[in-house]
């Protein structure tokens, strides 16, 4: 048998960890050949690979990125995009596909199997955490562990000179960055986008914490919308799934508690840096895991499915239920970070 391997949407640490189990577990125990797809699904789309093998994937366990590229493409917007795909697939004489990917990635890999049964097995990987079915992707441990570390590091001078710093992370629809690295970094404020904010309460915690002779933090996803008001925006362009492009609600927010509050604000956006580097050693442990269940799935036939984890085990669950909603923070999870606002 030949396999297709493919890492689409954002990159994340831990993509070249997926790869390696995959080809190491799927050569030597079950004598398949690979292939590998270059940036996500304009690999299958144009028929751009890259040949995978154990010598291929020798020393990537540590590295950030993906040795395939990423892209957002999005073949079912394409012109005759899903028999592209097959013709392609037949011409390089894959049997099945191994898709990595989030919300975006996934959701062409359902309905590629679902409706034009294409062999299919989905990995879960995002840096928000937002796939249900699934406890946890990998790149989420990493990014917050990234993001934990620069509000550690934004404490120290937020109090040498008395300002408010407001540190913008990723997370389009799913606070789970902005709450598990502002609980953990001690910020003072921590606003997401499952729960919209008022701008004179976030003032008010402000002012409360210069009170207590201390340089407030606050938090903020990039898709946290104000009670009053509409997503704050970098632009008005659109990838090819349709998302807005975010960021921009961390100038916003120091803008206006600055001409609110009296105080000086000054706003961190970190950005792609919370996708890059070296991934940490339980997203290595979860991508590795994960790579090994994805070619058993292969190997047993389970297409449609997608490996998750439940508690400390791999499980499969249909990639369409999946990808059918998004996980997002729980109202009484976020009420708990409560107490150490203001």
């Amino acid at each position: 048998m030949r396999v297709g391997v493919l890492t689409g949407g954002g990159d994340c640490p831990g993509l070249n960890a997926v790869i390696r189990a995959i080809v190491r577990k799927g050569v030597q125990e079950y004598g398949y050949d690979f292939i590998g797809f270059r940036d996500g699904w304009r690999g299958p789309l144009e028929g751009v690979t890259v040949p995978l093998s154990v010598p291929a994937v020798r020393g990537i366990l540590p590295r950030g990125g993906t040795i395939l590229g990423s892209s957002r493409t999005n073949p079912l917007g394409a012109e005759h995009g899903v028999r592209r795909i097959r013709d392609n697939l037949a011409a390089y004489g894959v049997d099945s596909l191994i898709a990595i990917g989030g919300e975006d990635t996934l959701g062409v890999a359902a309905t590629l199997a679902g409706e034009h049964g294409i062999r299919c097995v989905g990995v879960p990987k995002t840096i928000d955490n937002d796939l249900s079915a699934t406890d946890y992707t990998f790149g989420f441990d990493t990014a917050v562990s990234i993001a934990t570390e620069a509000i550690d590091r934004l404490h120290t001078t937020a109090e040498s000179h008395m300002r408010v710093l407001v540190v913008e992370v990723m997370g389009r629809h799913a606070g789970w960055i902005a709450l598990h690295a502002g609980l953990a970094g001690g910020a003072n404020v921590i606003l997401i986008p499952e729960q919209r904010f008022d701008i004179e309460q976030v003032c008010s915690w402000v002012t409360s914490r210069f009170g207590a002779s201390y340089a407030p933090i606050v938090v903020v996803a990039e898709g946290a919308v104000p009670a009053r008001g509409e997503m704050i925006l970098k632009d008005g362009s659109h990838d090819s799934f349709g998302h807005v492009r975010l960021s921009g609600v961390g100038e916003w927010l120091a803008a206006q508690i600055g001409s609110r509050t009296g105080k000086e604000a000054r706003t961190t956006v970190l950005g792609h840096v919370q996708r890059g580097g070296t991934p940490s050693a339980f997203d290595r442990w979860l991508a590795t895991r994960f790579g090994l269940h994805a070619i058993d799935a292969v190997h047993d036939g389970d297409f449609g499915a997608m490996v998750a984890l439940k508690g400390t085990d791999i499980v499969r669950v249909p990639i369409a239920e999946a990808t059918a909603r998004l996980k997002t923070v729980d109202p009484a999870l976020y009420a708990e970070a409560g107490v150490f606002f203001g």
